[in-house]
């Protein structure tokens, strides 16, 4: 068993604060992420559902923009480019696939 507070919180880019716990496949991912706090458009070879546990995300997938709310998902495809920015303060929640060896806490 893992307790959430006990996990080592990192900041991935500014204003997006991590907390990381790894499967043999999977990493889980819990965030909270400052108002205005944006991410450039990228893309991975990870399979990721995004889940807004709370606040308002703006998501763009590919050439489409969308916002995500408080207890929305979306699924984004491997290799997709994907940017974003959050609208308010948020709790995020990102399950990726294969493992983000890079969020390792240690």
């Amino acid at each position: 068993m893992i307790k959430l507070n006990t996990i080592k919180e990192k900041e991935i880019v500014p204003g997006f604060f991590g907390k990381f716990c790894h499967g043999e496949n999977v990493t889980l991912a819990f965030w909270e992420v400052k108002k205005g706090s944006s991410i450039p458009t990228h893309n991975h070879i990870h399979e990721q559902i995004l889940f807004v546990q709370s606040g308002r995300f703006e998501l763009t997938l590919g050439d489409k923009k969308i916002t995500v709310k408080k207890n929305e998902l979306v699924v984004i495809p491997s290799n997709k480019n994907h940017s974003g920015v959050a609208v308010s303060d948020c709790k995020l929640i990102d399950v990726f696939t294969p493992k983000r060896e890079e969020y390792y806490n240690q």
